[in-house]
C-alpha cells in the first residue's frame, strides 16, 4: 500500500506563465501515486503499481505533432507528414492560453534530465497538470542524485491533458497537439492524457540536437553489454521483440528505447526508465518487465477486477496497454547506463509474409537500405476473409520522431559501422513456413539462439549462402537451430508461392524506398532487392 506522505515542496512558475497555482515540486512516486489515488485518477493493483486511464487518447497522434518552422529549423528539418510546420506566432499564442489555463490549478512540476552521458545531459523541468504524468516523467527521465538549488533547464516540457485546442484559432489539426519549439527550447503537449508523449518529445528534440550539433546518432533502439565490455544494440518497431530480446540473464541491460552513439563510440541511454507493451504479459514470457510492475510502475489503460488484478489480456479499451517503471525496477542493469565497444547490431523485422530469413548478415549497403526502410509487418486482423498482411515501414525505426531526412542518420550509422567494424544482422522474428495464416511464428528460443550466437562469434566461423532476391548472406548452421530453417525457401512446400510472396515483398520494399531514392548514395542503393 501507499504510505501517507507530507506534499510541501513547492516553486514558484510565474515566470513561465503560470500564476497563483498550487505547484507541488519535485514529489517522490509514492507521492505522486497518493495525489493521483486521492484525486481519484487512478487506482493500486493488486501488484502495488498505480493503474491509470489516459482517456480518450491511448496512443500518439502523429498527424497532432508539429515543429515550429524558424530560423533554426527552416532549412534543416525534412518537411512533410511526419514533420509538420507550425507558425511561431500560433505557438507564442496557444503557450499563453496553456499556461494562462494552468494558472490557479494544482500542477507538478519537476527537474530532471536526459543522456546518461555526463557531457550530453539535457536539463529538463516538466510541468504537469496531472500527479500521474509527472510520475510518467520521474520514471522515464534521469533522475538527479540530488536536488540542485541553482538547477537551470535546458529543455521545459509543459503538459496540460486538460486543455482543448481550438483548431480554428490555435492552427491545430484538432483539440489535441504535441509542439517543439526548438527556438523557445519547450515541448508543449495538450488535448491528450496519452503519457508517451512525454518523453518522444524529448526523444524528438535529442534527435535534432545531436546530429546537427554533435556529430551523435539518436536511436530508436535497445541496448545491452556483455561480460567482455561488448555493446549490442536492437533496434525494431513494436512487436518484433526489441524489449524481449536485449532483456537477457548473460548479459546487462543499458536500455530499451533510445540512445544515443558517440563520435568516441559510446553507447547512452536517452532515460532513466522502461516504457513497455504488456498486451497478454506473462511472468513466464516476459519476467524481467511482468517483476518490474510493483510500487512505483505505472499500469495504463489495463483492465482490472474488482479486487485489483490485472487482465492482462483484455484489449477492451486498447491494445496498446502499457507500464512505465524506473529502470531499477530491472535487476540486471548497467551503471550509469551507458557502454562502449559497439559489436553488434541487430535489425528485428516481425515480417509476415514469411519471406526473411531468420538471421541473415548485412553488409554496410544493406544495413543502410534496411535502416532507411524500417521493415516490419502488422497481421491483417481476424475479420472473415481479411488474410494478408500488411507491410509496416517506418524510416530509421522511428520515423515520427526524426525531424531530419532519414538519410542522414543512415550515413551516420554507415559511417559508424565502418569505424567500428560492427556486425550487422537482420533477425526475423515473424513467420516461416509460410505467410500469417499459413505459417508459424519463429520460435522465440531459436531466435534467442541465434543471437547468442552471433553475439559469441560463433556466426563467424559457418558458410552462408546468398539469399537469391533480398541477396541477404545467410549461415547454413546455427547452434541450437534447425539447418532446414536457416534458408526461408526450405521451409516452405510450395517453393514457387515462397518465390511469388518474396517478389511481392521486394516490390513493397521498392514502392517505400522510391522516396528516398534521389537521396540515397550507389553503396545504400546496391542494398536493395534484386529488380
Amino acid at each position: 500500500m501507499v504510505e501517507d506522505a507530507q506534499i510541501t515542496k513547492t516553486i514558484s512558475l510565474e515566470n513561465y506563465g503560470i500564476r497563483n497555482a498550487n505547484v507541488h515540486y519535485q514529489l517522490s512516486a509514492q507521492e505522486l501515486q497518493k495525489e493521483t489515488i486521492r484525486l481519484g485518477q487512478g487506482v493500486e493493483t493488486s501488484f502495488g503499481a498505480l493503474a491509470v486511464n489516459t482517456g480518450k487518447f491511448t496512443g500518439r497522434s502523429p498527424k497532432d505533432r508539429f515543429i515550429v518552422k524558424d530560423d533554426i529549423t527552416r532549412e534543416k528539418v525534412w518537411w512533410g507528414d511526419i514533420n509538420i510546420p507550425f507558425d511561431p506566432d500560433q505557438f507564442d499564442n496557444l503557450y499563453k492560453k496553456v499556461t494562462e489555463y494552468l494558472s490557479g490549478k494544482e500542477v507538478y512540476a519537476r527537474d530532471a534530465f536526459a543522456c546518461a552521458e555526463e557531457s550530453y545531459k539535457l536539463n529538463i523541468r516538466v510541468i504537469n497538470e496531472y500527479p500521474w504524468s509527472n510520475m510518467f516523467a520521474f520514471n522515464m527521465f534521469l533522475r538527479p542524485d540530488e536536488e540542485a538549488e541553482d538547477f537551470h533547464e535546458d529543455w521545459l516540457i509543459v503538459n496540460a491533458p486538460g486543455f482543448h485546442a481550438d483548431p480554428e484559432i490555435d492552427g491545430t489539426r484538432q483539440e489535441n497537439f504535441a509542439i517543439l519549439n526548438f527556438k523557445r527550447k519547450i515541448v508543449l503537449i495538450g488535448g491528450t492524457g496519452y503519457t508517451g508523449e512525454i518523453k518522444k518529445g524529448i526523444f524528438s528534440a535529442l534527435n535534432f540536437l545531436l546530429p546537427v550539433y554533435q556529430n551523435t546518432l539518436p536511436m530508436h533502439c535497445s541496448a545491452n553489454v556483455g561480460e567482455e565490455g561488448d555493446t549490442a544494440i536492437f533496434f525494431g518497431l513494436s512487436g518484433t521483440g526489441k524489449t524481449t530480446l536485449s532483456a537477457d540473464p548473460e548479459r546487462k541491460l543499458i536500455g530499451d528505447d533510445e540512445h544515443g552513439w558517440t563520435p568516441d563510440d559510446v553507447i547512452f541511454n536517452f532515460e532513466g526508465g522502461c516504457y513497455a507493451k504488456v498486451i497478454n504479459l506473462s511472468e513466464e514470457s516476459e519476467p524481467d518487465i511482468y517483476n518490474a510492475i510493483k510500487p512505483g510502475a505505472i499500469l495504463e489503460n489495463v483492465v482490472l477486477d474488482e479486487d485489483g488484478n490485472v487482465d492482462f489480456s483484455n484489449t477492451t479499451i486498447t491494445q496498446n496497454t502499457r507500464v512505465s517503471y524506473p529502470i531499477y525496477h530491472i535487476d540486471n542493469i548497467q551503471e550509469p547506463s551507458a557502454g562502449r565497444n559497439p559489436r553488434n547490431i541487430f535489425f528485428l523485422t516481425a515480417d509476415a509474409f514469411g519471406v526473411l530469413p531468420p538471421i541473415s548478415k548485412l553488409n554496410p549497403g544493406q544495413a543502410a537500405y534496411h535502416f532507411i526502410s524500417g521493415y516490419t509487418a502488422k497481421v491483417a486482423g481476424t475479420e472473415a476473409g481479411v488474410d494478408e498482411p500488411i507491410p509496416s515501414f517506418s524510416a530509421c525505426f522511428g520515423a515520427p520522431f526524426m525531424p531530419l531526412h532519414p538519410t542522414k542518420y543512415a550515413e551516420m550509422l554507415s559511417e559508424k559501422m565502418k569505424k567500428a567494424g560492427v556486425n550487422v544482422w537482420l533477425v526475423n522474428t515473424g513467420w516461416t513456413g509460410g505467410p500469417y495464416g499459413v505459417g508459424s511464428r519463429m520460435k522465440l528460443k531459436y531466435t534467442r539462439a541465434m543471437i547468442s550466437a552471433a553475439l559469441e562469434g560463433k556466426l563467424e566461423k559457418r558458410e552462408y549462402e546468398k539469399h537469391e532476391l533480398f541477396g541477404l548472406m545467410m549461415p547454413t548452421e546455427c547452434e541450437g537451430v534447425p539447418s532446414e530453417i536457416l534458408n526461408p525457401k526450405n521451409t516452405w512446400n510450395d517453393k514457387t508461392a515462397y518465390d511469388k510472396k518474396a517478389r511481392q515483398l521486394a516490390n513493397f520494399f521498392s514502392d517505400n524506398f522510391s522516396k528516398f531514392e534521389e537521396y540515397a548514395n550507389d553503396e545504400i542503393m546496391n542494398g536493395a532487392p534484386v529488380k
